[in-house]
C-alpha cells in the first residue's frame, strides 16, 4: 500500500550523505513511479524548529509508517 502525501514516515536506514539516521521522521512530499519494480518517495526532514534539513528521494523499502509503539526522540544532528 502506498504512503499518502503529507503523511509521516520513519527512515529504516542511515543516509549519511544527507545527514539522516535510521529512525528519523519525515513527511512524504511526492510519490514516484516504480523504477526496477519499486516505487519511490521524496521525503522532507525537518529540525525541531521546523526548518528543512533535507529532502531526499528513497525507495519504499527505506521507509515505514509510525506505530503506537514508537516514541519521539531527540538527537543532535551531525554537520559537515
Amino acid at each position: 500500500m502506498p504512503f499518502e502525501p503529507y503523511s509521516d514516515v520513519i527512515l529504516t536506514r542511515d543516509l549519511p550523505d544527507s545527514g539522516l539516521c535510521r529512525g528519523d521522521v519525515g513527511t512524504i512530499v511526492d510519490r514516484h513511479p516504480p523504477v526496477r519494480g519499486e516505487e519511490g518517495y521524496s521525503v522532507e526532514f525537518f529540525d525541531m524548529t521546523g526548518r528543512t534539513i533535507a529532502v531526499v528521494t528513497v525507495p519504499k523499502n527505506a521507509l515505514r509508517a509510525p506505530t503506537s509503539a514508537d516514541l519521539p526522540a531527540v538527537r543532535v544532528r551531525k554537520t559537515g
